[in-house]
Order: structure tokens, then sequence, then C-alpha cells
């Protein structure tokens, strides 16, 4: 294909993925919506309250402008710019978000430890200062990018950013990052097989929140992880990459953790709400229940958790 065919081929498929992108996060907010009304506007905010806003409506905002940049909607080569920027620097701010709650959740189920939340802030701070770093280097400076025009036909015309810095520094600084996770899914599951065999020296069910919360800790380390990787295959075969692979793979990047996030915080409030546990009518935050498997006896509670640093 000539030069032309081949911009008009790849501005095809921008588009394509871009609405694609747009219908399934739209769709989902959708699905989501009365859930959401239900267990957050109508209830007694927690500090997962503000974590679950964050991640859904910064979230969005950052999807649609991903899904608008790049030929979907035509943008001035300076505006583009400014929407790149805001898109990458929204992407670490949202993996910074989930972070957070990760760790909100760790520090709840191992029953308020400080020791364990200050580890965790503690190399939490190196890793936010890691997103700063590469964001300023990598996506800020006009040496290292630069949007370039296309023009196609007088009436079809987009913008793509052009490269200049090496893939090496992306590779190196996502290392950090993924230990981190590794890091966090590590506690999880350690916390996860300590009261597993505790219940069984009591024969006693496996409580329903604890196992929850853990897959949902390894799942989204199973997705975060994919998604790191396809970002340094991406970065490393950037320019070997076929159209068609390219925008599978951000059609996932762009997908998958906006969607997955808030789903996880909304799930555990609607199994607290279709729970048998006799306190059924109180919020989740404000709930013991959570804690041990109904019916509740003095034994069943040597696994206490605050409810309010969970939710």
């Amino acid at each position: 294909m000539s030069e032309l065919e081949d911009a008009l081929y790849a501005l095809y498929w921008n588009n394509s993925v871009s609405v694609a992108v747009i219908t399934m996060i739209s769709y989902e907010y959708i699905l989501q919506f009365e859930k959401e009304v239900k267990f957050v506007w109508e209830r007694q905010w927690s500090v997962m309250t503000y974590l679950y806003l964050a991640v859904r409506y910064f979230g969005i905002l950052v999807v649609m402008f991903s899904a608008a940049w790049g030929g979907l909607v035509y943008i001035p080569e300076a505006v583009s710019y400014g929407m790149f920027l805001f898109m990458q620097w929204g992407f670490s701010v949202y993996s910074c978000l989930t972070k957070v709650i990760l760790i909100w959740r760790l520090y709840a189920l191992y029953n308020q430890s400080k020791p364990i939340l200050y580890v965790l802030m503690g190399l939490f701070i190196p890793i936010v200062a890691l997103y700063i770093a590469v964001d300023v280097f990598l996506w800020s400076r006009p040496s290292a990018i630069s949007m370039q025009e296309i023009t196609i036909t007088p009436n079809i015309k987009y913008c793509t950013a052009f490269f200049h810095v090496g893939p090496m520094l992306a590779i190196y600084t996502s290392i950090p990052v993924i230990c981190y996770d590794i890091f966090l899914v590590v506690l999880a599951i350690t916390l996860l097989v300590k009261h597993l065999k505790e219940r069984k020296e009591l024969k006693m069910k496996p409580n329903t929140y604890i196992v929850l919360i853990v897959r949902y800790h390894v799942i989204y380390f199973v997705i975060r992880t994919r998604n790191l990787a396809i970002q340094i295959f991406s970065v490393v075969l950037w320019a070997n990459l076929s159209t068609e692979v390219m925008n599978v793979i951000l059609l996932f990047s762009d997908t998958a953790p906006f969607i997955i996030v808030p789903r996880f915080i909304i799930s555990i409030w609607e199994t607290h709400a279709n729970d048998s546990c006799v306190h059924v009518s109180t919020t989740f935050e404000d709930c013991v229940c959570w804690t041990s498997p109904p019916p509740l006896e003095e034994h069943e509670l040597e696994f206490y958790i605050d409810p309010d640093n969970i939710s």
C-alpha cells in the first residue's frame, strides 16, 4: 500500500477501536449505575467510597480523552499534545489510585497493622516518584515526543505522536512497579493461606469476604501484569507491530483496568447486601458480620477486622 493508503488504514483502525472503547466503557457504566446509586450515593460515605468515585470518574475521563485522541475527532497539534500529556499522566495517576485501594484493604485484612501500613506506604512513595520521573522524562519534554499532523485529504487529517527516545527506559522503570505488585499479591495470598489453615483447624468454612478480596487482588495483579507486559512488548516492537495488533493491544489497555477496578469495589458491597447476615440492613462499613459467616459465635470472632477500613 502507498503511504496515503497506510495512513487511511491506520485511521480506520484507530477510529474503530476508539468507538469500541467508548461503547464498552459507557455500557459498563450504565450496567453499574443502579448499583452505584444504591451502594454509594444512598449510603454513608467512607474512605473506600471516595476511592471508588476517584477510580470510576477519573478513569472515565482518562478513557474518553484517550478514545477521542488520535483521529476520532480532529484535534489541532497544540491541543493534541496537551491531551496526550493528560492521558499519560492520567494513566499513572489511575495506577497509583488502584494501588492505594490495594494497600488500604491489605492494611485492614492484616487487622490494621501499623508496621504493614508503614512498609507498604514506604515502598509506595518511591513508586509514585518513579511514575512522576518517567512521565516527565518520556512524555513531557518536546525533545522526547512530538506531534505531527497527517493529511490524507483536505477533509481528512489527524495528529499522531512521534517518539524520539528509545524504549529501554520504559522497560527498566516498569520492573520496580511489577515487583511492588508482586509484593502486594504475596501479602494477600499469605493472609489467605493463614486464614484457610485456621478455619480448617476449627472445621469452619472460609470467610466469604476474605476469599473474595484476596481473589480480587490476584485477578487485578494478573490484569496489571499483563497490561505492563503488553506495554513493554509494544514499546520494544513499536515499529514492527502491525496496525491490527497495536490497536487490539490499545483496546485491552484502555478498557480492562478501568472496568475491573470499580466493578470489584461494587461487587463487595453487593455481596454484603445479598448476604444472609442478620445485620444486612446496616451498611457494609458498619457491619461486623462480614468477618465471619453466620451464625456468629464467640470462637468465630478471632479474625476480626474493622469494616470501616475495608469497605
